[in-house]
């Protein structure tokens, strides 16, 4: 699956968190990091929701305009729209939907958008996000994962664009990966989930359908955008260099899925090897688990930045930024 793509450059992008699992209206802005601006009557308006998902505003610029989309949608049906209101995004902007992977913490949210939303936007994902899933932990217990239900895009007139391949968006300068290459060996998936077949229920180790957003920034590298990384993120990021053949990355941002003890064992591997490809940004949130975040943090001190819902990340080529562009 790993198709080279010739990954047009672009002036920048900007890539807002719209949902995550958390929220803090005190986080110090920085060069990169823009923060939800302050006002007077502050605690009188809408407030931004934190949540058990995740969803991405991404605004790609170039050639003096703009064009956004939005990868994932969160978990809840009304929260993503709702964070979208308050921070001013209009739904009808987007040029289509990217899907991640087919967890209900990243497709939930589309069912509040489906009236806010141009009538026949592309929503782009793999097939196996169709996929009905549950998760057993080792004490016995189950959860469900239902996928998107196709039968309500359909009625709401979504363009379903299903490719088990990479997909290249807005004339070449935006990349989805499609399914990523497993090639190390400390990646090893979520043995803890199944899917259901036509023989009842199966493992389905390696959530093939997870896929991360990738774009070049001109002069800077790759900005990889990777909701959960349930490929595993150096396998992500390792992915997305191979097939742009562009070796440095920019900025990295979300979810490293590195939460609670069955990755214990792999966190500190993982960092380590992030180390060694040396990202100028790296933004982790949503499932990377607090451990890892804090393992981040001090391997990393001067790319890391916290995420928080709300906050909008800028990487601009140097003269755009400098002054040079639409900001």
């Amino acid at each position: 699956m790993s198709d080279n793509v010739d990954l047009r450059p672009v002036d920048g992008v900007e890539v807002t968190i719209v949902m995550d699992n958390a929220i803090d209206i005190l986080a110090t802005a920085t060069d990169v990091a823009r923060r939800p601006a302050w006002e007077w009557d502050w605690s009188e308006g809408e407030q931004l929701r934190a949540e058990h998902g995740y969803s991405l505003a991404l605004t790609v610029h170039r050639d003096g305009g703009r064009e956004r989309f939005l990868y994932d949608a969160g978990l809840t049906r009304d929260a993503t729209v709702h964070n979208l209101d308050v921070l001013g995004i209009e739904p009808k902007e987007f040029r289509s939907v990217i899907l991640s992977h087919g967890h209900a913490d990243h497709h939930g949210g589309l069912e509040g958008l489906y009236g806010r939303m141009r009538r026949g936007m592309p929503l782009v994902l793999h097939p196996d996000a169709w996929r009905e899933r549950k998760v057993v932990f080792p004490n016995g217990e189950e959860i469900r994962m239902p996928p998107p239900s196709h039968q309500d895009l359909d009625r709401e007139g979504w363009q379903v664009v299903e490719d088990a391949g990479p997909t290249l968006l807005l004339d070449g300068a935006v990349l989805v990966t499609g399914q990523v290459d497993r090639v190390t060996e400390f990646e090893k998936g979520f043995p803890l989930q199944f899917a259901r077949s036509h023989t009842g229920w199966e493992p389905d180790t390696w959530i093939w359908d997870d896929q991360a957003v990738v774009v070049n920034v001109r002069g800077k590298g790759l900005v990889v955008l990777s909701s959960c990384s349930h490929s595993g993120v150096i396998n992500v990021l390792r992915h997305a260099r191979r097939m742009t053949g562009v070796e440095h990355v920019h900025g990295l941002v979300g979810g490293l899925h590195l939460t609670g003890g069955l990755f214990e064992p792999i966190r500190q591997r993982t960092v380590d090897e992030l180390v060694m490809i040396a990202p100028d940004i790296v933004v982790p949130g949503h499932c990377t688990g607090w451990k890892a975040v804090h393992t981040v943090a001090a391997a990393l001190p001067d790319a890391f930045i916290a995420s928080n819902v709300g906050t909008t990340l800028r990487f601009f080529a140097d003269e755009v930024a400098s002054g040079g562009g639409d900001l």
